[in-house]
């Protein structure tokens, strides 16, 4: 068998692999299943382009994959379930800088290879490197921005200035100008020439557009609120898919253009699905300056009366009620309170009780935190359920016990016109018998407002960790039962 037919079947089957790893993706119960099938498609592709191009020795593609199966192992065993958002926007990152630098280096090489003097590039592959290096540049440096803000060391508050947009219009506008003389080689420099930008050379040119593209990454990202973070990662996910597809065609690599157009197509669609999950619009989010910290209209802002509850209390409600729905939030990743919620679950199922878990589409810091998290408690999969599929059974359960999930849970946004979250599909645990939530403080969520929840007759407020509430509780039921 020749070396190019090795080569066409070993993209082939990591094409498929990709294909079907994504798919399986899609459902929790087989989420695990597609991730490994989907890291066996990008090791053989990896494996077989190494091998294919004879960039490396067989040694060194061994020591590599060594090293990185070591590096990986590493920081999967270290990062919390609380910090995997911002591994996700790292990862995003590392994708979005590979494009650029592999773009970038790919123009280099052909320019040195015609000679600077004769540089003519192909315009499909010079249109692919200027998308490379404009989509994998911002990419790098917004999720740089994202893991920033998640991880505390950027402030997680919209940070605006005026004209903002402007000159993020205005960088666009240079970066693709720019993008189009650098496509037509030294004709373009030539014309730049004669309206006296004559100090544009060639590898000028591809270093002002990796800058803008930098500068970009920022100013698009920087005005996010940290309530829309998980808008933020499915779209740099995304975006680090585009990236790779464009410079799969700079490298004529049919798999990395078929790897890059499935993540960037997913990207976009879950980017869909969380815009409707927070009532946005998708231009909304491409023009940035979404998720800016609100404050709550003058109308709105009511005196709440709460009715508090200690641990006792809490036992009696619970040991009372027959159907319950458990709905986290990030108090419970925060606290890393998911093994001691499903240990709850589990002494409530042994007294007759029901018990499934309702989970909102943006709830935590990335698409499906809540579901990983509780996954990883061995939560059964077919207890997490979506929010359509659960929402109408709310007025039937006995007992809605929320672990923050604060505006997810806010009933303003089905009423209130003056709220910033009114029109935002909601989980309706206030139509549920009795609601109990568990919060540390009444300290507002990431929209800025009170929810008017804690105000209702069927609520009652249970303060203090997630984590150790829940064990107070759970050692209130035993000994009561005892």
């Amino acid at each position: 068998m020749h070396r190019e037919d090795i080569l066409i079947i070993a993209y082939l089957i990591s094409s498929v692999l990709f294909i079907v790893g994504i798919k399986n993706l899609s459902a929790v119960k087989t989420a695990r299943r597609g991730n490994f099938l989907a890291a066996l498609g990008m090791f053989l592709a990896v494996t077989v382009t190494l091998w294919d191009q004879k960039i490396i020795g067989y040694e060194l593609i061994i020591a590599g994959v060594l090293l990185g199966a070591l590096i990986g192992s590493v920081m999967a065993a270290k990062v919390a379930m609380t910090g995997m958002p911002q591994m996700v926007a790292l990862l995003n990152g590392f994708g979005g800088a590979a494009s650029l630098l592999v773009a970038n280096a790919e123009f280099f090489h052909e320019m040195h290879r015609q000679g600077p003097a004769n540089y003519d590039p192909a315009i499909a592959t010079a249109v692919s490197i200027v998308l490379s290096v404009l989509i994998g540049g911002v990419t790098f440096t917004g999720s740089l921005i994202a893991f920033g803000k998640l991880q505390g060391i950027v402030t997680e508050k919209s940070v605006m200035f005026p004209l903002q947009h402007a000159l993020n219009a205005l960088l666009i506008l240079i970066a693709f100008s720019l993008g189009i003389f650098m496509a037509m080689g030294n004709q373009g420099i030539d014309i730049l020439a004669s309206v006296g930008l004559g100090f544009f050379e060639l590898n000028i040119l591809a270093y002002t557009i990796a800058g803008i593209a930098l500068v970009l990454g920022v100013l698009l990202v920087i005005p996010i609120g940290g309530a829309d973070m998980p808008v933020v990662i499915s779209l740099l996910n995304s975006y680090s898919g585009i990236a790779a597809a464009t410079t799969g065609f700079v490298l004529g690599n049919t798999v990395l253009i078929i790897t890059g157009s499935l993540v960037g197509a997913s990207g976009i669609i879950l980017t869909q699905i969380m815009c409707k999950s927070m009532n946005r619009s998708l231009i909304n989010v491409l023009l940035g300056g979404f998720g800016q910290t609100p404050t709550a209209a003058a109308g709105e802002a009511k005196e709440i009366t709460i009715k508090e509850i200690g641990v006792e209390e809490a036992a009696m409600v619970f040991e009372s009620a027959r159907s319950v729905v458990i709905v986290p939030g990030y108090g419970m990743a925060v606290a890393q309170a998911q093994h001691v919620v499903r240990e709850l679950s589990e002494i409530l199922e042994k007294h007759g009780s029901e018990v499934r878990f309702a989970i909102h589409p943006v709830a935590g810091r990335m698409p499906g935190h809540m579901n990983v998290l509780l996954a990883e408690a061995n939560v059964p999969y077919e207890k997490l359920l979506e929010m359509d599929q659960i929402n109408d059974d709310f007025s039937n359960t006995d007992l809605a016990l929320v672990i923050g999930a604060n505006d997810v849970t806010n009933p303003a946004a089905r009423h209130n016109e003056a709220s910033p979250i009114y029109g935002m599909p909601i989980l309706n645990v206030d139509k549920a018998q009795t609601v109990v939530v568990i919060k540390r403080s009444m300290r507002s969520g990431y929209a800025g407002i009170d929810n008017e929840l804690y105000g209702y007759d069927n609520c009652l407020m249970y303060f203090g960790d997630a984590k150790e509430a829940i064990s107070k509780l759970i050692g209130e039921i035993k000994a009561n039962a005892s």
